[in-house]
């Protein structure tokens, strides 16, 4: 009773740390939105500046889950979240483009807690109950959400330079309060007599890089897009900043919430299957998301008819909140497949995998703002993701064809059964 009482502590109060720390990661969501105004920054420009957190964050995956294995989630946990304090104060004082992106980088750090929470609250679940464990932790992401609701009221009413005074305070008082909730099992530092070179063995496995691509979609895709949307819709759609993050909102909450009902799904129905079915929700969803705003002259019998085809605001908003549902399941499914198969070295192989989409997530707002730089086409975002979503199908088909084979043989047999029942 004592073991399962720490460990809903835990849980809870890495959860809510996780999140503060996301809710910072993604702040130039919004913050960078008046910078590049102030700065006069272009649209590659401001991709790289909203990229530079989510590059530090993610360069810094592996040896925290290295070091989670082998001194324990709780004191790394604390540890990082009061070195990123500093940091974060400082981007109020900045005034230079270059300023903005090396502390970006040190700020960024806060986004490598996923792969010490991760390894940190699953070793306190049975291996029934980790993926809804892990979801949940995981629905931390929402503090992509919370930035959106959060930072325009602050820019609106304190301007800009406020916010990072008001989410170091933030951030200081979490980490006290999180070193006071949790606890430290030394049972769970399962690594600490294991080398590094040891640890590091996991890129051999095949299957840790294919679940580096399926995780670079639905989180990388999803880091992207949260970094991206609000500006998206300030071009796109002419809205300005408080209603352009609350729309974006409508991505960023279900993608980070919906995360704990992805575990409970995929404890129920597989990783392999739940991960299959999200990618083509997502490939549907950014097929019809990629098509651009088309005027066209249509010439029949009776004369010309002039159509036009575009995305409404509403309709555009709701596919994003359908993609949003999916990659959150998308992201539980995953690291379901993780939890299942690596329970010695998780936190190494969650370091790899949580790399690997972290890595996704700073590569693809840049090429946003290339593609829309060369194009001067906004949806030219989707069409990029369209593209990675077509090569993790064509992946995920030929590595799991003998598990498709041997589900679809049993549904037949199944029913016939039921049948002479």
């Amino acid at each position: 009773m004592a073991h399962k009482s720490k460990a809903g502590q835990v849980l809870a109060s890495s959860t809510i740390s996780f999140t503060v720390c996301f809710a910072i990661w993604m702040m130039f969501a919004v913050l960078g939105i008046p910078i590049k105004t102030m700065l006069g920054l272009n649209e590659t420009q401001f991709g790289l500046l909203a990229a530079m957190p989510v590059l530090s964050g993610s360069l810094v995956r592996v040896p925290l889950g290295i070091w989670c294995d082998k001194y324990g989630g709780r004191i790394v946990f604390f540890l990082l979240m009061l070195a990123a304090v500093i940091p974060i104060y400082l981007i109020g004082k900045a005034t230079a483009y270059w300023q903005f992106l090396v502390l970006g980088l040190l700020v960024g750090i806060v986004g490598g807690s996923f792969s010490v929470g991760t390894p940190y609250v699953a070793r306190w679940f049975s291996k029934e109950r980790r993926g809804l464990a892990m979801g949940i932790f995981g629905a931390g992401n929402s503090g992509s959400a919370l930035t959106k609701f959060v930072a325009p009221a602050i820019i609106a009413a304190y301007g800009w330079q406020m916010l990072p005074t008001v989410y170091a305070v933030a951030l200081l008082v979490t980490a006290i309060l999180f070193w006071l909730c949790s606890a430290t099992d030394p049972t769970h530092q399962s690594g600490a007599s294991v080398p590094f070179s040891e640890q590091m063995k996991v890129l051999k496995d095949p299957r840790v890089w294919r679940y580096c691509q399926y995780y670079s979609v639905v989180f990388g895709g999803y880091v992207a897009l949260a970094l991206w949307m609000t500006k998206y819709y300030v071009g796109e759609y002419g809205f300005d900043l408080r209603l352009a993050a609350l729309l974006a909102a409508c991505f960023s909450l279900p993608g980070g919430v919906l995360r704990a009902l992805g575990g409970c799904i995929a404890d129920r129905y597989g990783a392999c299957k739940v991960t299959w079915c999200v990618m083509w929700v997502c490939w549907v969803c950014f097929f019809l998301l990629s098509y651009p705003p088309t005027s066209m002259v249509v010439k029949t019998v009776t004369g010309e008819v002039h159509l036009n085809l575009a995305l409404t605001p509403w309709m555009f908003t709701g596919l994003l909140f359908i993609v949003g549902t999916a990659m959150a399941i998308g992201k539980a499914s995953v690291f379901k497949f993780i939890g299942d198969e690596y329970g010695e070295n998780i936190g190494a192989v969650s370091g790899v995998v949580g790399l690997a989409g972290g890595l996704g997530g700073f590569v693809l707002p840049i090429l946003f703002g290339v593609l829309l730089d060369l194009t001067g086409v906004r949806s030219s975002a989707f069409m990029l993701l369209y593209g990675s979503v077509c090569v993790s199908l064509i992946w995920m088909h030929f590595s799991f064809k003998p598990e498709f084979k041997a589900d679809a043989v049993a549904a037949p047999a199944g029913a016939a059964l039921c049948a002479a029942t």
